[in-house]
């Protein structure tokens, strides 16, 4: 699968390839495990959020929850920023050192928000300290998701991109879960006024504590770009690493395309996976809240197990065919999933109706990385998925659990099912017409790329 640019590209010398699959493994877990810290930091926040809540803003106040998920929804407008920053540094300096910084942000914001004082201490501050701490994360974020998909990417040996690339939404849905079995462990040793008052400190803290951790591990990671990139840009004889002109101008076609891959793909995994859980998780809250938590425990260590199997699956049959599967998945089922599971009361029902839902989202979620990997040429690779990943995002995903819950609150909860169900149809589209199978790419063949964009040009 591929696309092509209008314009060749300026030479630029192939990432380094990984020497043995053994390599490529090491460098696959010291990578991802960066992600899973990252992420986990992200998550805390929408699994700690009905709990700190009356921290950040006045228990009367009935508007809390939105202003909550909206700060959710906020930090990805950070993004983009911290995707061109970040993709812009890795393209340039190297894609180890991009995300040791990055992980080092996100670590930082963890531990302030840790320390928060509330709004009972200093009123209105509190939720504005809590807004800057989640928008650093948001920029963090925004740069981590491009270079760790670029670096995982072009670590893992061909062949096998699939299924190696796919870890990187193993520790992305593991950060999700890690948040989740964090709750269940203070829900048995802690009851809810507890956890309101400090166990939420404790989670952004231990996230914080994982950060110090993973940064000590990337540093022993491989570098993924040729040191002579490197070298080049640091004596300014690579103008176009890293460049935004050269992305917007050379590059739009790919970028334009990573933007709708992303899309669809987006917006129904923040549907599934954020919506879905808290649908579970206030339909059995008057009854029993640990059952609500051991379900969505459950259904997101099989997400996170599914995502080898796509990876895998997608190195046999080929990206676009998991992709198309996920498309005409996520069309047929998103309306149902989102009308229905708010409404079951039995636990086996409410598993079975979300875990249908995470096998179609798997179809994106395990080879969305390579994908766009496979879009762009090195030296502008890290820009490029992050970039058109952060836009999408931005725009669709991390929106959706503040317009769900909008549509909660107006009744219109059919108009956002049909609103996410367009989205993943738009992408559809682009699945189908617009993307080969098993086609030469610029991640396996960087040199027979450029020269067919020099035919065309």
């Amino acid at each position: 699968m591929t696309a092509s640019s209008s314009v060749a590209s300026p030479a630029a010398p192939n990432a380094a390839r990984p020497a043995s699959l053994r390599r490529s493994v090491s460098n696959t877990l010291k990578g991802s495990a960066g992600n899973l810290v990252e992420w986990f930091d992200v998550y805390v926040y929408s699994v700690f959020a009905v709990y700190f809540e009356s921290q950040f803003f006045s228990p009367d106040d009935k508007n809390s929850t939105l202003y909550v998920w909206a700060i959710f929804a906020a930090t990805f407008l950070m993004r983009p920023i911290g995707a061109w920053y970040f993709g812009r540094f890795a393209d340039r300096y190297g894609r180890r050192l991009a995300l040791t910084v990055s992980v080092s942000v996100m670590a930082g914001c963890s531990f302030l928000i840790a320390i928060s004082p509330t709004a009972e201490q200093i009123g209105i501050w509190a939720a504005v300290l809590l807004l800057i701490a989640r928008l650093i994360q948001g920029f963090a974020t925004g740069g981590e998701y491009g270079a760790s998909a670029t670096y995982m990417s072009e670590a893992a040996i061909p062949g096998r991109r699939g299924f190696l690339s796919s870890f990187h939404y193993v520790t992305l849905v593991g950060g999700h879960v890690l948040a989740q079995a964090t709750l269940l462990a203070m829900l048995l040793m802690l009851d809810t006024s507890q956890i309101s008052e400090w166990g939420w400190r404790v989670a952004f803290g231990i996230g914080g504590l994982a950060a110090i951790v993973v940064f000590w591990l990337r540093r022993t990671m491989d570098e993924s770009l040729e040191s002579d990139s490197i070298k080049a840009a640091k004596t300014g004889g690579a103008q176009a690493s890293g460049s935004i002109r050269e992305l917007f101008v050379n590059q739009w076609r790919p970028l334009l395309l990573c933007f709708l891959i992303t899309a669809g793909g987006t917006v129904a995994f923040y549907t599934y996976s954020v919506n879905g859980p808290k649908m579970i998780q206030t339909a059995f809250a008057g009854d029993d809240v640990m059952v609500g938590t051991l379900i969505n425990l459950g259904l997101l260590t099989f997400l996170m197990l599914l995502q080898p199997l796509g990876g895998w699956l997608s190195d046999s049959v080929g990206r676009k065919s998991l992709l198309v599967f996920f498309g005409i998945g996520g069309v047929l089922y998103t309306w149902f999933l989102v009308t229905a599971l708010p409404q079951q009361t039995s636990a086996l029902s409410a598993f079975i109706i979300l875990g249908i839902g995470f096998i179609i989202l798997t179809g994106y979620t395990s080879i969305n990385a390579v994908v766009k990997a496979e879009l762009f040429p090195t030296h502008i690779r890290a820009l490029g998925v992050g970039l058109g990943y952060a836009l999408a995002n931005s725009a669709f995903g991390g929106t959706a659990p503040l317009l769900y819950q909008a549509a909660l609150k107006s009744d219109q909860v059919i108009t956002f099912a049909v609103y996410a169900t367009a989205i993943i149809a738009v992408s559809l589209v682009v699945y189908v017409f617009f993307l080969k199978n098993k086609d030469q790419n610029w991640l396996d063949d960087e040199a027979h790329m450029r020269e067919r964009v020099a035919k065309r040009g």
